[in-house]
């Protein structure tokens, strides 16, 4: 965790956001790339309804980076390598051309959720980013003074093809020497599977991992995968959700949706997620 990027829209959220990558920075010397996207239809470019001439967005720019020096004036940053960046265009473009450009190996995000008729058609620039990421997103909800780290949960079906993201989340709390519980969300109906069945996936999935003496293992029953993560992460008593995404996309995203991305935009809790 050496380059950590926070894209901000001056909200609370990505206050609270650059607070934790801030304290995250000094935990690890890693550089801060915060980055603010003023977001404009690319389409728009160039028309002659858009009318915006150059100078008028060289102006509108400055307007907006003077505003993103204020934001940027926090006393939890002060000592630390701070890079920041406006960008014209789409956040979400945005956000991904950056992470590859400086080659990011970390995202934290804020975020206040959406929901009805939004989350359906629109989402949130932090689902998408969830959805599209090839590195590690954390997302932080509320406000936290300070970060403190001491238990994780880590949810999933415990498939093989979960392995590397159990490896980066174990990694990831060895990191701040905190506990690491493994929970996996039964169902009802024939989504149902017996504690003795539950039990061999896991232990098969810790063998698989060299981690087979693990046993902070969490069986928690529920109504729906989304709901048994975040009720089995409090009665956990956890700080932080980890979870897998397969970051669907298309006609498969829109009838099946992505368990991590639900996760992200309920939980009160912040959530880090790791591509699969």
């Amino acid at each position: 965790m050496k380059k950590i990027l926070i894209p901000v829209d001056f909200s609370k959220p990505s206050e609270n956001a650059l607070r934790v990558a801030a304290e995250l920075a000094r935990k690890n010397d890693a550089e801060l790339y915060v980055l603010h996207v003023v977001e404009m239809a690319e389409t728009l470019f160039g028309t002659e309804q858009f009318n915006i001439n150059d100078e008028q967005i060289v102006f509108f720019m400055k307007m907006v980076k003077k505003r993103f020096t204020k934001f940027l004036d926090k006393p939890y940053l002060e000592g630390l390598k701070v890079i920041d960046t406006v960008e014209l265009g789409s956040p979400t473009m945005g956000i991904k051309e950056l992470q590859e450009e400086k080659e990011i190996d970390f995202v934290v995000m804020g975020s206040n959720g959406a929901s009805g008729i939004d989350e359906i058609l629109i989402g949130s620039n932090t689902e998408k980013v969830v959805r599209h990421s090839k590195v590690p997103v954390l997302v932080v909800k509320q406000e936290l003074e300070k970060l403190e780290i001491n238990n994780i949960v880590f949810a999933s079906n415990f498939d093989e093809e979960n392995l590397n993201a159990f490896k980066k989340a174990k990694s990831f709390a060895d990191s701040f020497d905190a506990n690491l519980h493994l929970l996996y969300v039964n169902l009802p109906g024939n989504q149902f599977y017996s504690s003795e069945e539950i039990t061999h996936q896991i232990k098969s999935f810790l063998d698989k991992a060299n981690m087979s003496d693990f046993e902070n293992i969490k069986i928690y029953n529920d109504y729906t995968i989304e709901l048994g993560v975040i009720n089995g992460a409090k009665a956990l008593k956890a700080d932080i959700i980890a979870m897998p995404t397969h970051g669907r996309k298309g006609l498969s995203h829109f009838f099946n949706g992505s368990i991590g991305e639900d996760v992200v935009n309920h939980s009160t809790l912040p959530v880090i997620t790791f591509k699969i």
